[in-house]
């Protein structure tokens, strides 16, 4: 039996050659671009849940309100993680380590060799605690000395040219002006890509407390992130409200309240607005698991209009194996065994295509995905061509196998009304998310030139920079004055960190009997910076350029002086940030952030010895000027590498998911519409063949061209224009649900509707057109002799 079903299924396809190979092209570019995504949602749903205690490590968390609502952030005292199991019987363990971003690129070296590798200070049950196998060292012994250091595999053989016999052998590091030794105590293996941390050496965390003089007493706050393995059956929500307690006690900070969330869903879940998770990157990961599933029911759409729309054709065989005695479920397992084949066999196609878009995938996302046929990944793969299959084959066969067999065999059932307005309905539904694809294409790609031609307050164009390492920063200003002296060079300063992604800090601030905690970015920055960066002066001379006189003095922004209710602010003395401070000018407000977030309070403070060297270049000079800057860095710095990078590329980096959101969903957006396409295009093939016999009769009696064209794409064109009235309301709501995520965001007319409706209707004109004038141009005599 089965064989007899799966002989006249594929009998049936080979039949029915055009039907098949639309239904097998867009099967297979639908169950492509599902798996590629399926690969990718995957991917990102196993970011740091490879750790073998990850259902019992937590991160502690902290909510610190402040004037316009309340910042949560990963931040703990240096000493929560030595005093917590100690404290609370429900921790286990607990490490504290300094932020993953602080050290992402520290000068190592070895052997005569200098390298830039990642770097962090972490306490000593760092791999008790996460499970980075060690290739060689004791994992509760390698970080337990403050002169030790952990390496990679990949630096060792970057540095040694080998991962053996290593224990031992010492490594120098430098970070700013400290430059020490390390004596290797393990190795370790790579990090995998599906972790959020990424480092490539591991350094003691006492080793930091002792080179920032950190003391043991229990401070409140701190930048330092602390990971606690809490107990079996810890009850969380109890632990919290204790740990809240515990910390409010200890530091006398009652405004400040704690809690600790999952490590491994923080990836995912890392996003906080006024002290509640409110989403993060599982936004993206929900969205294209929604692409998919409209991907995918798109291609499904067309296996069923096209199976419906022929039904005419396969109604004898209908009646005759019902007169014959088959059975409804016999029928409905014969028509979805068709459907399963074909799926089956687009999987094969998909498996291809995957195959060959892998690589450009991975470039678009950042990721190191691979076509693995394990047992998972071929019940995915296996997984979802049954789900296709059977949505495809589903309504076409209980629909088929519905035919009465006498009706059937009389020929007075030619077409059903509801199964005309289900594939009407059906191409309505395929359209109107085609339309919500392309207006979404188009809205994202004009917030993305938005982002990069808005104003941003200051200059980022053609500023390049670089960390300063070995003898540049002891010798900061000479450094810098040989730089400016360099031709081409406008300007040159440094800065501590960096001008985007820096932590804001609140300060309390009192003053005139009001006295609110206020989030502020610091800014430290050496003499010339604010030129540099070309951002301008509001009000007051700024530094004088004498730093005894200078660190007394602050700059604040124009939201800085409105938050702090100042009025002429230019020559006050006020209390800021523990000390009493003499305002010395207000900037012009500019975005320090990503568009997403408004311009925050800021303040600058004058520091010699920034780590970031900043130099601005003269238009149309820049290859030059690198070449001497690179000549002259490593003359004053021999041994080191020239590594630098333009500030309007980092600047660009903000938005890397958003570019990468345009990308995917401008090619998944043309894959729908071609998928659509194709559907169309079979219907509008089919419609002309079962009518060509009215169509040689109208023309005989002297219909036109034009005339056979509207008549035999009316239908059609009704439907899509009806898609069109449907999906661009929508699409109007989700994009602008996207846009609110923006505190800056481009106006959005309706020209950018205009155009998605227009290029939806005339791509149908197209599709629909090619087969239209087809037909209408046939010779009417051979379509009645054919008849």
């Amino acid at each position: 039996m089965l064989r007899n079903y799966l002989l006249v299924a594929w009998r049936n396809l080979l039949k029915h050659r055009l039907f098949t190979l639309l239904n097998l092209i867009g099967l297979s570019t639908g169950l492509a671009c599902t798996l590629l995504i399926c690969l990718w949602v995957k991917d990102e749903w196993s970011v740091d849940r490879f750790h073998e205690k990850s259902d019992r490590l937590f991160t502690v968390m902290e909510n610190k309100p402040h004037v316009e609502g309340i910042m949560t952030s990963a931040e703990s005292p240096a000493q929560l993680a030595d005093i917590l199991p100690r404290e609370m019987p429900e921790v286990e363990m607990a490490v504290v380590s300094t932020p993953p971003s602080w050290f992402s690129k520290v000068n190592v070296s070895a052997d005569g060799k200098n390298l830039k590798a990642a770097g962090m200070f972490a306490g000593a049950d760092y791999f008790n605690l996460f499970s980075y196998p060690l290739l060689a060292g004791d994992k509760s012994k390698v970080l337990a000395d403050n002169g030790n250091v952990v390496i990679s595999e990949s630096l060792a053989m970057r540095l040694f040219n080998t991962t053996h016999d290593l224990i031992g052998k010492t490594i120098t590091w430098q970070i700013d002006q400290f430059r020490k030794p390390a004596v290797i105590a393990g190795v370790f293996k790579d990090v995998p890509g599906n972790s959020s941390v990424q480092f490539d050496f591991m350094l003691p965390f006492g080793a930091f407390k002792a080179l920032m003089h950190i003391g043991d007493n229990l401070e409140p706050g701190g930048p330092f992130t602390t990971w606690l393995l809490l107990k079996k059956g810890t009850d969380v929500a109890g632990f919290n409200s204790k740990l809240t307690r515990f910390l409010q006690e200890h530091t006398g900070n009652k405004a400040r309240t704690s809690f600790v969330a999952p490590y491994a869903a923080s990836y995912l879940y890392g996003t906080y607005e006024n002290g509640r998770q409110s989403g993060g990157r599982i936004s993206y990961v929900k969205l294209f698991s929604l692409i998919a599933l409209f991907i995918i029911f798109i291609a499904a759409i067309n296996f069923m209009n096209l199976s419906t729309a022929r039904a005419s054709n396969r109604m004898r065989e209908v009646g005759v194996r019902k007169a014959l005695g088959a059975g409804r479920l016999s029928l409905v397992l014969q028509y979805l065994g068709e459907s399963l084949l074909l799926s089956a066999i687009s999987l094969l196609l998909a498996t291809a295509l995957v195959w060959l878009l892998l690589e450009p995938f991975n470039t678009i996302t950042g990721k190191q995905l691979r076509l693995e046929f394990s047992l998972s990944m071929l019940a995915l793969f296996g997984g979802i061509t049954l789900l296709t299959g059977l949505l495809a084959g589903s309504y076409p066969a209980f629909f088929l196998s519905g035919f009465r067999p006498v009706l059937v065999l009389k020929g007075k059932l030619v077409n059903s009304v509801s199964a005309l307005w289900a594939r009407k309905g059906l191409v309505v539904f395929q359209f109107s998310l085609s339309v919500m694809f392309i207006v979404a294409v188009l809205v994202v790609h004009r917030q993305l030139d938005f982002i990069r031609h808005r104003n941003l307050g200051y200059q980022k164009e053609h500023v390049v920079y670089f960390e300063a390492e070995g003898k540049v920063p002891l010798n900061m200003d000479a450094f810098l004055a040989a730089v400016k002296d360099i031709p081409g060079v406008v300007n040159a300063s440094s800065m501590v960190g960096n001008v985007f992604g820096e932590a804001s800090v609140p300060i309390n601030w009192k003053w005139q009997g009001r006295e609110e905690n206020i989030l502020f970015r610091p800014f430290l920055i050496c003499h010339g910076m604010l030129e540099t960066l070309g951002i301008t002066l509001k009000e007051g001379p700024g530094f004088t350029g004498n730093y005894a006189a200078d660190t007394s003095r602050i700059i604040l922004n124009e939201t800085a002086v409105a938050a702090m209710g100042l009025e002429h602010p230019v020559g006050k003395i006020i209390p800021f940030g523990g000390a009493m401070r003499e305002v010395a000018g207000v900037v012009n407000d500019f975005n320090f952030q990503s568009l997403h977030s408004r311009v925050q309070p800021l303040f600058f403070q004058a520091e010699p010895r920034g780590g970031t060297v900043m130099v601005k270049m003269q238009t149309g000079m820049e290859p030059a000027v690198m070449k001497r800057l690179e000549a002259f860095y490593t003359s004053f710095n021999p041994g080191y590498a020239f590594e630098y990078r333009f500030l309007e590329d980092k600047y660009q980096s903000l938005y890397i998911a958003e570019k990468r959101v345009s990308m995917l969903s401008g090619y998944f957006s043309l894959m729908a519409v071609l998928i659509s396409c194709l559907g169309l295009f079979g219907l509008a093939a089919y419609t002309a063949e079962s009518r060509r016999r009215e169509i040689g009769i109208r023309k005989v009696l002297g219909a036109g061209i034009g005339q056979v064209m509207v008549l035999l794409s009316k239908d059609l064109l009704w439907s899509v224009a009806l898609a069109i009235g449907i999906g661009l309301p929508l699409a109007w709501w989700v994009t602008h649900q996207w846009l609110d995520n923006f505190a800056y965001r481009a106006a959005m007319g309706w020209e950018i509707f205009g155009m998605a409706g227009l290029a939806t209707f005339m791509v149908t004109i197209m599709t629909v057109g090619m087969q239209t004038v087809r037909s209408a141009m046939t010779n009417p005599v051979t379509a009645l002799k054919a008849e």
